[in-house]
C-alpha cells in the first residue's frame, strides 16, 4: 500500500532546504547539469540528501528538478532525463535507507510557457511523463511538482503524472506577485491552484520558493480556506541580495525557524525550506516545532 499522505501528515512533517546551493559547496560550477551528477558525482549527491536525512527531515527530494527533456536539451542530454531522473531517485533512497524518512520525486517546470502554444500538448504531457515514470522505478514514495508559475503547465505535469503512476503528488507553485504577493507571476491565485489540484486527484497543495516564509503565511492561511488537502510550504531565506559580489539570501537560520510557529498555525502541515536554506536551518525548523 502507498504513502497516505493525509495519514502522514496528521503530526506536521519537516522537510527538506536546498539542493542546488549545496551541491555548488560541493564543487557544481554555475550553469552545469545538476541532474547529471546523478550519474557523474552520485557521492556528492547522497552527501546532500544525508545531510538533510542527519538533520532531521522527515521528507527529502530527489535531485531531479530539471529531469524533463525539454530542461535538457539545451545541455545535449534530452536523451537521459529518465535515466538521470531514475538515478536520482536512487540515490536519495539509499540516504534514506534505515530510517522513517520519506522520499518525494521532485519534477520542475520545462521553462516552456503554455498559453503561448509554443510547445505541442502532447509533447510537454510526454516531458512530464518520463520523470514521473522513471521515479516512481527509482523507488520513490511520493512526487512533488514544484516551483510552477502557469496553472496550465502544472495541470498537464498533473495529467501526466496520473496517468503514469499511482503515487501521490503534491503541486506546488511559487507565489510571490501581485499586490499582496500571492499570485504567481502568471497570475494564479492559492484558490485558483487548489481548484485544479483537487479536480486533478492531487493529494496536498502548497508553494515554495517566492520571497519568504513572512510571505507563505497568507498563502498558506488562503490554501486553508479552500481545501484540507496536506499544505506543503518551502519558502526561500529571504530575498535574494548581492553582497561582495556574491548572491546570498538573508535569513539567518534562527530568524527562519521563527517564522515556522505561524506557518503551522496558517494551515500548513509540510514545513521546510527552498533556496538559501541548509541542514541548519533544517534543524531550526525542528526546533521550531519542539522535536
Amino acid at each position: 500500500m502507498g504513502l497516505d499522505l493525509k495519514e502522514f501528515t496528521r503530526q506536521v512533517r519537516v522537510l527538506d532546504g536546498a539542493w542546488g546551493t549545496q551541491l555548488q559547496a560541493r564543487g557544481l560550477s554555475g550553469g552545469a547539469c545538476p541532474e547529471l551528477w546523478n550519474d557523474q558525482a552520485p557521492e556528492a549527491v547522497e552527501a546532500v540528501a544525508r545531510g538533510y536525512v542527519d538533520a532531521g527531515s522527515d521528507v527529502i527530494l530527489t535531485n531531479t528538478f530539471g529531469g524533463n527533456r525539454f530542461v535538457l536539451t539545451g545541455l545535449g542530454l534530452a536523451d537521459r532525463a529518465g535515466e538521470l531522473c531514475e538515478k536520482g531517485a536512487r540515490i536519495s533512497r539509499r540516504a534514506a535507507a534505515g530510517t522513517d524518512v520519506k522520499v518525494f520525486g521532485s519534477i520542475g517546470p520545462t521553462g516552456k510557457i503554455v498559453m503561448m502554444g509554443e510547445v505541442p500538448e502532447a509533447d510537454l504531457l510526454a516531458a512530464f511523463r518520463e520523470p514521473a515514470a522513471a521515479l516512481e522505478r527509482g523507488g520513490v514514495d511520493a512526487l512533488v511538482l514544484e516551483t510552477f508559475n502557469e496553472l496550465d503547465e502544472l495541470v498537464l505535469a498533473l495529467r501526466a503524472a496520473r496517468e503514469t503512476t499511482d503515487l501521490p503528488i503534491v503541486c506546488c507553485m511559487t507565489f510571490s506577485s501581485g499586490p499582496d504577493r500571492t499570485n504567481t507571476m502568471m497570475g494564479n491565485s492559492p484558490i485558483d491552484l487548489v481548484a485544479e489540484a483537487e479536480g486533478h486527484g492531487a493529494a496536498g497543495v502548497g508553494a515554495n520558493c517566492g520571497v519568504g516564509p513572512e510571505n507563505y503565511v497568507a498563502v498558506a492561511e488562503l490554501l486553508r480556506g479552500a481545501t484540507d488537502l496536506p499544505i506543503w510550504i518551502k519558502a526561500n531565506a529571504g530575498l535574494p541580495i548581492v553582497r561582495e559580489g556574491k548572491t546570498v539570501f538573508p535569513m539567518s537560520p534562527q530568524e527562519f525557524g521563527s517564522r515556522v510557529p505561524e506557518l503551522v498555525e496558517a494551515g500548513a502541515n509540510l514545513v521546510g525550506g527552498c533556496c538559501g536554506t541548509g541542514p541548519e536551518f533544517i534543524r531550526e525548523i525542528r526546533a521550531a516545532l519542539g522535536r
